[in-house]
């Protein structure tokens, strides 16, 4: 049976043939326009980026080459990355195959838990997790040899061996500054025969008798994996890479985007608002205190943490696995009741607001209300967790970037005064 780098490496040379003759034949093509709007608000909406691994239609959510998300959930992490590689499934042979190398790739150089206790203890944790996976680019293969004369046919298999690592010991490092952090005590060391998510529960250090919380890891880190290549982190680490620099530089750039309370920190927010309601009205709210709450959160001129998104128009399918897992686990748990409460109440609040395009619950509404159910329960964490998820889908972009041999990101920037007249032509 192949191996997932053999099975990538025999789809790489059609792809690119197939890129060539397109661009070949529809080169000139256009496929989208500018507005102003656009220009001015964020580039939202352009379509000017390839990404084959996944797409977000407004009104279905994140689909992953070609599958809902929903429908590849419960599938380990790792079969996950197969599928964005690929395009297809790994069979259980070549899962055993990434697993064994995750493994083998997975130990952290004594020097970046040095460096990790020379950062303040109270720093955030995103800030130690960012620090962690860049200073560790003195191992990047693709570093060394394209110092070496590395030819660009061969650039993306230093960049997917570069990714492997790094998958393999973010969630290593990240559950090292989950116990260094918050002082849980000295790191765990890894155990064999466990697959990746489970690995990370097991580092982590937090008890789960039962088996739940490593089922929610791995259904958490197949629901963040990837979403289009427009998002802050994946278009940032994209950016990054396409100056060949290598991976790790890429993906610590792309985590700091993560880090951003707009992004990634949003899951944080989002339970931390739950918990606020919760004090506020000493247990889980009723429907009406709950209206009461969100209408003081937007009176005071803030957001409903976790309600609205970008380029979603319907409730986040993602939102809906996580819904269902806390249906079937802790559907009497004080928090997920409360993020029940919110999801029939706060929808019709926002409603009444004419500018929000966009009601429905996204993936921060709920993620974090289980994730405080296990006993994770420190919210200023929880994007690390994110960024470790993300590491599969950026990682698997940016080798198809290489493979495909996309040029350096630039795009062309125009001034107000230019914008103005243009715009004055057009009169």
């Amino acid at each position: 049976m192949a191996t997932l780098k053999e099975a990538l490496a025999a789809k790489i040379p059609g792809e690119r043939q197939r890129a060539k003759e397109f661009i070949k034949q529809h080169g000139t093509n256009v496929v989208d326009h500018v507005t102003v709007d656009q220009i001015y608000g964020g580039m939202r909406g352009i379509s000017c980026l390839l990404c084959d691994t996944s797409s977000v239609p407004a009104e279905k959510g994140l689909i992953i080459r070609g599958k809902p998300v929903a429908e590849v959930a419960n599938l380990l992490p790792e079969e996950i990355f197969g599928l964005l590689l690929t395009g297809e499934l790994p069979d259980k042979a070549a899962v055993a195959d990434l697993q064994k190398e995750l493994v083998k790739r997975s130990e952290v150089p004594d020097y970046v838990w040095k460096v990790l206790d020379a950062i303040p203890s109270d720093a955030h944790p995103m800030l130690m997790f960012n620090t962690a996976m860049l200073c560790m680019e003195g191992d990047s293969v693709f570093h060394k040899r394209y110092d070496q004369g590395l030819r660009k046919d061969d650039f993306w298999d230093a960049t997917y061996e570069d990714c492997l690592t790094i998958i393999a010991r973010a969630p290593v490092v990240a559950a090292g500054i989950y116990r260094k952090r918050f002082n849980k005590g000295p790191r765990v060391k890894e155990v064999s025969g466990l697959d990746w998510a489970a690995n990370f529960v097991h580092l982590l250090g937090i008890p789960d008798p039962n088996g739940e919380f490593t089922k929610l890891m791995r259904l958490y880190m197949v629901l963040h994996c990837d979403h289009e290549n427009g998002n802050v982190s994946a278009m940032t680490t994209h950016t990054v890479n396409s100056a060949l620099s290598d991976m790790y530089y890429a993906y610590s750039a792309g985590m700091n985007g993560l880090a951003g309370p707009l992004h990634g920190l949003a899951n944080q927010e989002g339970l931390n608002w739950i918990l606020e309601a919760m004090k506020k009205f000493g247990g889980a709210p009723t429907h009406e205190q709950m209206k009461a709450h969100a209408a003081e959160t937007l009176q005071a001129g803030k957001v409903i943490p976790g309600y609205g998104h970008g380029v979603l128009r319907v409730t986040d399918p993602r939102f809906e696995c996580f819904y269902k897992f806390g249906e079937k686990y802790c559907p009497n748990e004080a928090v997920f009741k409360t993020v029940a409460t919110v999801f029939e109440t706060v929808p019709d609040v926002l409603k009444q607001i004419h500018k929000i395009k966009n009601p429905w619950p996204n993936v921060d509404a709920v993620s974090g209300s289980l994730l405080y159910h296990y006993g994770l329960t420190e919210a200023i964490y929880y994007t690390v967790l994110f960024g470790v998820s993300r590491s599969l889908g950026v990682s698997a972009q940016s080798i198809w970037s290489r493979a495909l041999g996309m040029p350096l990101v630039r795009p062309k920037s125009v001034t107000s005064n230019w914008l103005a007249q243009a715009v004055e032509k057009q009169v």
